[in-house]
């Protein structure tokens, strides 16, 4: 088991395969001309697969693919492949663009559910958010995922001024679809801008919602990160994710792992370990990911721990999202 020493026990691996994308997400992406890490420097598809099955022996049941987009990089078939014959639930975070490319790959390693990241249901304001003109093709590919019976999850960075006049548009979604729509509360990382006034918190989202909607809050588990809601006659749900409002670090069982090798306790920790150097250099990678999981801070990294309102984020020592891995 990899514990803390606040007795959190971690089984849920978030490998980043890229911090390349095809879109370029203002509040993900620090500029347009991004220098993207060279391949050489990224984990390898062999290294991925050994230092994930090192994880699954000490308890990891559950790895989920992020990016960057993890479907641009040109050998993700294989990665997925190799992860697929592992005993965990395998998931993913995509932007949808490549899923018609990907989808034999899909259901060949039986992902047990896939989020796309989609902030509006605009074609003119997705331009403007990405900066780029996919939203045709995200849409159909929503719905190949829906039409193949594959759990498909849509996370959505709720953002005043942004998208916050679409809060009922997602969820009339849910109505004739079977579909989580996750509400994600706006966080800052370097380089995304963030300021406390944008954050569209949980109980922001729920008051809009309420206007048109009776909800039902629905059972979650210790670990989840999401609080999920019921609306009668719904075929889908939807969920909030209130990272900034009403923190939930007392359950997190999460770990990262960047594109090029570099283990986060957490989504906001300053400090990194790198793992690809002493692994390609033949060492036993163990007690130091066991080292770095016991230093964990006991709530955001450390650097987070206040009111969300009085957050300086030019100070915060983090990457940008992209960088991470979502």
């Amino acid at each position: 088991m990899l514990a803390d020493q606040f007795g959190r026990i971690h089984n849920y691996l978030r490998i980043s395969l890229t911090d390349n994308c095809n879109l370029r997400c203002f509040y993900c992406m620090p500029e347009e001309n991004y220098d993207f890490t060279p391949h050489s420097k990224l984990m390898q598809v062999e290294e991925i697969d050994a230092v994930a099955k090192l994880f699954v022996q000490q308890g990891v049941n559950k790895i989920r693919l992020t990016g960057g987009e993890p479907f641009v990089r040109k050998d993700a078939s294989k990665i997925i492949q190799n992860l697929g014959k592992l005993p965990v639930q395998l998931a993913c975070t995509t932007n949808g663009i490549r899923i018609d490319d990907m989808l034999p790959e899909i259901v060949k390693a039986n992902f047990h559910s896939i989020n796309i990241s989609l902030d509006t249901l605009q074609k003119d304001k997705f331009l403007r958010i990405t900066r780029r003109d996919y939203f045709d093709r995200v849409v159909k590919n929503i719905d190949l995922l829906l039409n193949n019976n594959i759990t498909t999850k849509i996370n959505v960075v709720a953002m005043k001024g942004i998208n916050d006049d679409e809060i009922s548009d997602f969820i009339a979604f849910t109505k004739n679809n079977l579909i989580d729509i996750r509400f994600i509360e706006f966080m800052p990382f370097s380089g995304n801008k963030w300021s406390s006034n944008q954050v569209m918190t949980q109980r922001d989202i729920l008051d809009i919602i309420k206007e048109k909607y009776h909800y039902v809050a629905q059972p979650i588990g210790f670990h989840e990160t999401a609080k999920s809601f019921k609306i009668h006659g719904h075929k889908g749900r939807f969920s909030i994710i209130s990272t900034m409002s009403e923190p939930f670090c007392s359950g997190c069982n999460r770990i990262r792992l960047t594109a090029d090798g570099k283990l986060k306790n957490c989504l906001f920790s300053k400090h990194e370990t790198d793992l690809l150097t002493p692994f390609r250099n033949g060492q036993d990678i163990l007690p130091i990911i066991q080292s770095a999981i016991w230093s964990k801070a006991k709530t955001q990294g450390g650097q987070l721990n206040e009111q969300f309102e009085k957050i300086n984020a030019s100070i915060i020592q983090n990457r940008s999202m992209i960088n991470i891995g979502g």
